[in-house]
């Protein structure tokens, strides 16, 4: 005992939560039924390389278990640890049991936090997808891997279209919407900000993908930096966009589209990766990098698995390429896999602590995660059921 890794003190205590027999399971035998919890966790050893990998294994059967993705301050974007957006979850949820991080992210102010790529949470549209690929879960549970093109537009009362963005940075010559989520503010200078609020009897927020809105026109601001609201959305215009646009007064109504390709809609949760490592069954990476920590998830007909792995920390694990953890997602018999963000972000928490060794000592500050939560049974229910890196 007395020379016990802090990885075995770590699994001993999983053991106490979970049953030993559950954790330190292999993958293959993992349970299955009803009457189970529905996943198994086991951490896998490869000394000769070394590699020190976490892998979760979760039961699509079982709809007590849904997938959601987090933001760093609950509702808005952000960087934080992977505990603390454990922390912020509503209690209506359930129980977290397990998470791991998500996508790449903008590090710099005005807009940290904000995904690479699409975030979907809990029904509501935080991120735009930016022609990457991405995971997202229908309202059947049924989780689907494909690159997502942002069709987010504007119309406004003359017929007339402006391609827009969302809680991003705004570009001179760009339209950016502006909702709760990016934070108090826009953080934007200059240009045109519309701030738009609910037309009467039509649908509104929370923004979602794949929908039409109608806001009618509150005010129109020239000074930047629109404090934002739950209740409305502001429609930023760059300086050199200005002159483009048409001119509107308070009352006037814009139409909002929330379209994507493929369409999104319905969909309660997405999370942007990259890049895909195995699509039917098969390796798709054809390049490979150096060694870094790395994150990723996978999928069958039957499960899903979360997978990390710990890197730069000779002796205890090197990290792996993308063709590397491309096929140890096959080999674990995922049918589909995408990394997820990888070097210092790599995290795998479970049932209350991180499992992993972070390759910089300690948790980082990040943007997003996927987490697994356990639901009180509810007779007949099965929405969003599990039936379901750029180098740094």
């Amino acid at each position: 005992m007395k020379g016990m890794s802090v990885q075995h003190w770590r699994n001993l205590l999983l053991a106490l939560a979970l049953g030993a027999t559950q954790v330190l399971a292999p993958a293959a035998e993992a349970p299955n039924g009803k009457g189970g919890a529905g996943y198994s966790y086991f951490h896998d050893e490869v000394p000769d390389v070394p590699w020190s990998i976490q892998v979760l294994k979760i039961e699509r059967s079982n709809t007590n278990l849904q997938l959601h993705t987090m933001l760093a301050n609950g509702k808005a974007i952000g960087l934080s640890t992977l505990p603390h957006q454990i922390s912020q979850l509503p209690a209506e949820l359930g129980k977290p049991i397990a998470a791991i991080n998500g996508d790449y992210y903008q590090a710099k102010a005005p807009y940290k936090g904000d995904p690479k790529g699409v975030q979907i949470s809990r029904g509501e549209l935080i991120s735009a997808p930016f022609d990457w690929t991405c995971l997202w879960v229908d309202s059947a549970g049924i989780p689907t891997m494909g690159i997502v093109t942002s069709q987010l537009s504007v119309t406004w009362p003359n017929g007339s279209t402006t391609s827009v963005g969302l809680n991003e940075t705004r570009a001179p010559a760009q339209a950016v919407l502006y909702t709760h989520a990016v934070g108090p503010s826009t953080f934007t200078t200059g240009g045109l900000e519309i701030i738009l609020e609910r037309s009467k009897d039509q649908k509104w927020l929370p923004l979602q993908a794949g929908e039409e809105y109608i806001g009618t026109v509150r005010e129109n601001r020239t000074t930047g930096n629109t404090p934002t609201s739950a209740d409305t959305i502001v429609l930023s215009i760059g300086p050199k966009l200005m002159r483009s646009v048409p001119t509107l007064k308070p009352g006037d109504t814009i139409k909002i589209s929330t379209e994507t390709s493929p369409s999104l809609k319905g969909v309660p949760t997405a999370i942007s990766g990259g890049p895909a490592l195995v699509r039917d069954a098969e390796v798709v990476v054809g390049w490979s990098a150096i060694r870094h920590p790395r994150s990723a998830i996978g999928w069958n007909k039957d499960y899903i698995f979360f997978v990390q792995v710990d890197g730069r920390q000779s002796g205890h694990s090197v990290g792996m390429t993308y063709s590397e953890i491309a096929t140890y997602m096959q080999k674990l018999g995922c049918q589909e896999a995408l990394n997820l963000d990888g070097g210092g972000s790599a995290t795998f928490w479970m049932l209350g602590q991180v499992m992993n060794s972070p390759s910089r000592g300690q948790d980082r500050d990040i943007a997003n995660g996927l987490v697994l939560v356990q639901r009180t049974p509810v007779a007949k229910e099965s929405s969003n059921a599990v039936s379901t890196d750029p180098e740094k």
